[in-house]
């Protein structure tokens, strides 16, 4: 369905991602904690949340490390975005590391996250292993 690259920068992570396929409109767009896909997308488990906080930005809970901003796709199922983090890092000796044990993954949902303590974003539409290149 596309392409999503994480890019480590001297203060945090940029992700770009290129995504072709989806319903038009918006859709949840987070970080995993499990890095694989199969044998379905439930694989990749949960929001990457190291910190074990709340979900959400409007949450005063707090937000999990894998939260990003929902990415909206076009009329033609096309989406492109740049997001950048500093809760996450592709350096492996970090608590944050998305290259733990276990890796992660990129999820995309069907529904736009509402931002709130509940992502209500649905079901998983796409999922990518987050891999070194």
């Amino acid at each position: 369905m596309g392409v999503v690259t994480l890019t480590q920068t001297h203060y945090g992570v940029l992700i770009s991602a290129e995504v072709n396929g989806l319903a038009s409109g918006g859709h949840g767009f987070h970080i995993h904690t499990v890095g694989t896909c199969s044998p379905d997308f439930a694989a990749a488990g949960d929001h990457f949340n190291p910190g074990d906080v709340g979900h959400g930005y409007n949450n005063p809970a707090g937000v999990h490390a894998g939260d990003l901003p929902n990415i909206y796709a076009g009329a033609d199922g096309a989406a492109r975005a740049d997001y950048f983090t500093a809760a996450v890092t592709l350096d492996a000796d970090a608590d944050h590391s998305l290259f733990d044990a276990d890796g992660s993954a990129i999820i995309i949902h069907e529904n736009p996250d509402t931002y709130g303590e509940d992502a209500g974003a649905g079901g998983r539409v796409a999922c990518g292993v987050i891999a070194r290149h």
